[in-house]
């Protein structure tokens, strides 16, 4: 449905449950899947449908809860339901407080915040279907091989819904009904509100239960329908761990393969995660292992993987990146980065630069052309261009108390394990040779060095570690030289003639 047309006059999402059987200190329906809190997925498919006003009943966790869902969507009302149990008590504190702005006239949409695979798409067709038959209830039905536990649809012997029996008030006969009823409804509101006024408790539940309205739609005369889809996973919900993995690795196979339509290689869907947040460019290649969530944009090229993880990362044109944990970073184009590098947030790669392996940024922000290309950590920093960055260097900005800036120019070359002291500066085009501890600001053009010269403790081992292997090395080693020593003549004090 375009952002044009004019949706239905109201959705309302349940999302009261307590969700005991995930086991969880977090509600139910704020766990995650593709990136994504169930009830977030819930509100997206009802804000696709373009409808007058949105309705969220929360009871469990109500503030913690209703908080998330106005991060989601600040313009939803958020409803709390009362003391009194029931899908169909839910339905009707929602409408009332609908009504309270402003009667609700045409079609409400019901659905839950615990089925996070349905689509807009499936709801537009359960509008359109509601509405071009003038239906007083339409009803979105699935059949299932396993129907446990889910309302079974009763039909007449012409196929009309005659209603739904809840699975614990069914009887065995009733049972053995594969068609299931999935709780998502399409009403019109008129008849919606009259029949809720005769919903009782008198069930063996003792709740108020919203399926009871077909009956009673169809008792006043209305036409109640159904729209019955051969899309289980779009009526599935999630109520416990199990569930929730099934429809979290069935809603990342839908999206790669969404992806692999779009014209990117996902070379191992089964060992590939995708969050439905994130962007891939055509030609895009993705290696086994590779895991990407939150806002990550990979462009066009880029190859990432395998053994990947990024999260909020900003992947260049035709950059690689390989066996790198990355996240709030950017990447760019035709850049390079890993293997076994840690990407922390705040690193930017300039166009063309290089992150080696065993390397660590925070951030630091790197130029066009600049290479870290081994065993470092850079943080707090800001390198220039076409910069070269030695082996095992690493920028000290942490004095205990505060962190401080690092600034190194372009075309600067650092020899390996050069330590920079923050704050410190370095200008364009110098040098450091290597072992140097940088603790002043270096000149533009020069060479720094601070190692004292080397001295050699000849005989030292032997001196002081006899026994040992390297002592009996050393002394094999020096054998052919004691031997050619010349020997010294004795001392006048000591001959015949000295006495």
């Amino acid at each position: 449905m375009s952002p044009e047309t004019t949706g239905p006059a109201a959705v309302i999402v349940l999302a009261a449950g307590a969700g005991t059987r995930m086991k969880s200190r977090t509600p139910k329906i704020l766990h995650e899947i593709g990136g994504r809190s169930m009830v977030g997925h819930a509100i997206l498919a009802a804000r696709s449908l373009n409808p007058q006003r949105l309705a969220l009943v929360v009871r469990h966790e109500r503030d913690r809860v209703a908080g998330h869902i106005s991060t989601q969507d600040p313009e939803a009302l958020i409803v709390d339901q009362d003391d009194v149990p029931g899908t169909g008590r839910a339905v009707e504190v929602a409408l009332k407080a609908l009504d309270a702005q402003g009667d609700v006239t045409g079609t409400v949409v019901v659905t839950y915040g615990d089925v996070p695979l349905l689509t807009g798409e499936l709801l537009g067709e359960l509008v359109s279907t509601h509405e071009s038959q003038g239906n007083a209830v339409t009803v979105l039905t699935a059949v299932l091989d396993d129907a446990t536990g889910y309302g079974r649809i009763l039909r007449a012997e012409d196929g009309t819904v005659l209603g739904i029996r809840e699975h614990k008030d069914a009887s065995e006969e009733e049972r053995s009904i594969r068609e299931i009823n999935s709780g998502i409804y399409a009403f019109d509101a008129a008849v919606l509100r009259t029949s809720l006024e005769s919903v009782t408790t008198d069930n063996a539940q003792g709740e108020m239960y919203l399926t009871d309205v077909l009956g009673l739609a169809r008792d006043a005369g209305g036409r109640v329908a159904a729209v019955v889809t051969t899309d289980r996973w779009q009526v599935e919900g999630a109520n416990d761990r199990i569930q929730l993995s099934a429809l979290g690795a069935e809603h990342n196979r839908r999206i790669i393969e969404s992806w692999m339509r779009a014209g990117v290689t996902v070379v191992d869907p089964a060992t590939t995660w995708i969050d439905s947040t994130v962007t891939l460019d055509e030609d895009v290649r993705l290696l086994p292992n590779t895991q990407l969530h939150g806002s990550t944009t990979v462009a066009r090229d880029a190859v990432v993987g395998p053994d990947t993880t990024l999260t909020d990362v900003n992947v260049g044109e035709g950059a690689k990146v390989v066996r790198t944990h990355g996240s709030g970073s950017t990447i760019g184009a035709k850049a390079s980065v890993g293997p076994f590098t840690y990407l922390r947030p705040g690193t930017v790669l300039g166009e063309t630069g290089k992150i080696g392996a065993f390397y660590e940024t925070k951030n630091v922000t790197i130029g066009r052309g600049s290479k870290l290309s081994h065993l470092g950590y850079a943080g707090d920093a800001e390198i220039g261009e076409d910069t070269n960055i030695g082996c095992g260097n690493i920028t000290a900005n942490y004095d205990g108390e505060k962190k401080h800036r690092t600034v190194i120019g372009s075309g600067v070359r650092t020899g390996s394990n050069t330590v920079f002291v923050a704050p410190v500066t370095v200008g364009d085009g110098a040098y450091s040779g290597a072992g140097a501890v940088i603790r002043k600001d270096v000149p533009a053009g020069a060479l720094a060095l601070n190692v004292a010269a080397q001295r050699n403790a000849e005989g030292w081992v032997l001196a002081n570690r006899e026994g040992s292997v390297s002592a009996r090395l050393a002394e094999a080693a020096l054998e052919p030289r004691l031997a050619a020593a010349p020997t010294s003549s004795p001392s006048p004090a000591t001959t015949e003639e000295g006495k």
